[in-house]
């Protein structure tokens, strides 16, 4: 019997600490959680905690009815951990929020998938609400960089929800155009 040798992709995977990354992540099954302002706001809020605490530089980002884009960079040099912890932090809060909002018609419903999911992993309590893949990029260039920014802020075109980018709230795209109507960005220092 022939042993092939183990072949590891470089791909996705935090190499250089202080690099600034491109990540997408989704929730679980693909839920589509992000359909109230308050589930929004309170990913905003995680973002900002991070950023103040946690040392989260982010230059670009969109929110997605079920899944994030971010360009960011880890001022202490740990951007898997940052990004853990993030997730971490944005799963407790939003979770809290879905069992508790009381307009909430769909709780119950977006819970059981969450426990479903949950129930798949051995090193989770309960409730899973994010996927574990991030798919960070690392960005090294100039060019890298404007193309995942352009790719960030095309994704609700793409999706059918707004015309031009700068109409979707939940994203950088008018921060670009000096209207930070949702969220405040860090300057990426080469656009201009």
């Amino acid at each position: 019997m022939r042993i092939l040798p183990l072949i590891v992709s470089r791909n996705y995977k935090f190499y250089n600490p202080s690099a600034p990354y491109f990540v997408s992540f989704a929730t679980v099954y693909w839920v589509d959680v992000f359909t109230r302002e308050t589930y929004f706001c309170i990913l905003a809020d995680c973002v900002g905690h991070c950023r103040r605490h946690k040392g989260m530089e982010v230059y670009a980002y969109c929110f997605m009815p079920n899944h994030v884009h971010f360009i960011f960079r880890s001022r202490e040099g740990n951007p898997m951990g940052l990004l853990r912890d993030f997730k971490k932090y944005s799963a407790r809060k939003l979770l809290n929020a879905i069992q508790k909002h009381l307009g909430e018609s769909r709780s119950e419903w977006m819970l059981d998938l969450f426990k479903k999911a949950g129930a798949k992993n051995n090193h989770i309590t309960q409730y899973q609400f994010w996927q574990h893949n991030n798919h960070p990029i690392e960005l090294w260039s100039v060019r890298v960089i404007k193309q995942k920014i352009k790719y960030i802020h095309d994704n609700p075109v793409a999706a059918g929800l707004v015309r031009e980018p700068a109409d979707w709230k939940y994203s950088s795209a008018r921060n670009f155009q000096k209207d930070p109507n949702f969220m405040e960005i860090d300057e990426i220092g080469f656009m201009g």
